[in-house]
């Protein structure tokens, strides 16, 4: 009754987003004497609880927010699929025989399904992006520096935090209540002009947009490149100059092995980091094979490999964003491939790397990114002949989330796919 909600609300925090619910990414954004077990089953069986908040978990309780629970992931994350052995397959609300991506799967499933209007999310190669455009929602990674990733992690790694959800003006708002400085933050972004808030429904300038249907190598979906083009040909009638075109220097890093040893080393570190925490080392048994792969794998990289890795890394940043003088945005498909059937993915302990090595289809427009520190979103667009939801990426240069956010909102104008609801559905039950 009228009486209890009021009661209810007096204990209800402060803040533009009172009361609204928030879930969780079971991954790095911890929650004080919460449940933080990375996908894993020996942090599961440990039963470990975190003691502190992330910075970000401040910053939407700072705002009001209501942490309501924790949605599943891969096992660390590492994978493009969300199908732990810790917690089970998370499915896709729009075919449920397919997966919702990975590894923010849980998160997107939740938002897509009508739990929630947005959830926590984090992206080291798409984890954003992918499960956002499987599941038809709206993906933001912001760029290196927007969020604080203490205390748990660092800002100039490749991995940042933000959230999915149905709308680009909830994107933007949360952008909004969780972007800034924390003490000890190793990168800060600029600061925008405007509450990002603002940027949804103003005008668009005339851009200058690259277009990528097709990926440099590996398979592609025709009806994903197909998108990609109709998307081109839309920002066209609209009065922008686009052409194919994107940077060079996607070519040699497609070619090198610096992300993957990066990726498996902070993948062994993080390891590392779980057996302090439970009080015993990690061996092959608790950990999934994909996982124990790369902890092999880093076992065999010098320091000197690591560093050489890091300073390709630092090189393709620098040589992208020339590219971002002449260009405004890239416009590529969000995934080269459909979110697939679950269990496609799956490592196998004869093939560790199996799960890696088929994500690779569904990272190749996403990765880079995450490497460079760009922003970059993923909005839906269509729906494919298996009925699921086709996003495409726009990326912009370092600190442009504004321009990302206009375009975006220009876009979910047109398509209006905020408006559309999966088949499992909280509004279509009964």
């Amino acid at each position: 009754d009228f009486r209890s909600a009021q009661q209810v609300r007096r204990f209800l925090p402060h803040g533009p987003f009172r009361g609204v619910p928030m879930a969780m990414k079971d991954l790095w954004p911890a929650t004080a004497g919460d449940p933080l077990h990375l996908g894993n089953v020996a942090m599961r069986d440990a039963g470990y609880i975190h003691p502190t908040d992330a910075n970000i978990t401040r910053a939407y309780r700072a705002a009001g927010m209501v942490i309501v629970g924790r949605t599943n992931t891969p096992e660390l994350g590492a994978v493009a699929t969300t199908e732990p052995l810790a917690y089970g397959p998370t499915r896709n609300p729009w075919n449920t025989a397919h997966s919702s991506g990975g590894s923010s799967g849980g998160a997107a499933a939740a938002v897509a399904a009508g739990m929630l209007p947005a959830a926590n999310a984090s992206d080291g190669g798409g984890s954003i992006r992918i499960p956002a455009a499987a599941c038809g929602l709206v993906g933001l990674k912001p760029s290196r520096g927007r969020i604080s990733m203490g205390p748990l992690g660092d800002e100039w790694g490749v991995s940042v935090q933000h959230v999915v959800s149905v709308t680009v003006r909830d994107t933007a708002a949360l952008l909004d209540i969780s972007a800034g400085y924390f003490v000890g933050d190793g990168v800060v972004a600029p600061a925008p002009a405007r509450p990002f808030a603002a940027e949804i429904g103003a005008p668009v300038e005339p851009l200058r947009i690259g277009l990528m249907p097709r990926p440099l190598a590996g398979p592609v979906d025709e009806e994903h490149s197909a998108a990609a083009t109709e998307v081109g040909r839309w920002f066209e009638s609209l009065g922008h100059q686009v052409e194919l075109a994107s940077p060079s220097a996607l070519e040699w890093w497609a070619g090198s092995d610096a992300g993957l040893t990066i990726w498996a080393v902070n993948m062994a570190t993080n390891i590392a980091r779980m057996g302090d925490w439970i009080g015993r080392t990690l061996g092959e048994d608790d950990m999934e094979p994909a996982t124990w792969g790369l902890v092999e794998m880093a076992a065999g990289v010098s320091a000197v490999k690591l560093a050489q890795s890091q300073a390709l890394q630092s090189r393709l940043r620098r040589e992208t964003a020339t590219w971002w003088s002449e260009f405004d945005l890239l416009v590529t498909p969000t995934m080269a491939i459909a979110p697939p059937v679950l269990g496609d993915i799956v490592a196998r302990v004869d093939e560790p790397l199996r799960a890696l090595i088929r994500s690779s289809p569904l990272a190749t427009f996403t990765g880079p990114w995450n490497a460079t520190g760009q922003p970059a979103i993923s909005v839906p667009w269509s729906q494919s002949t298996q009925g699921l939801p086709i996003g495409i990426q726009l990326v912009g240069a370092y600190a442009r989330e504004d321009l990302l956010l206009r375009v975006a909102a220009a876009m979910e104008a047109d398509r209006r796919w905020d408006l559309r609801r999966a088949p499992v559905h909280a509004g279509r039950v009964g």
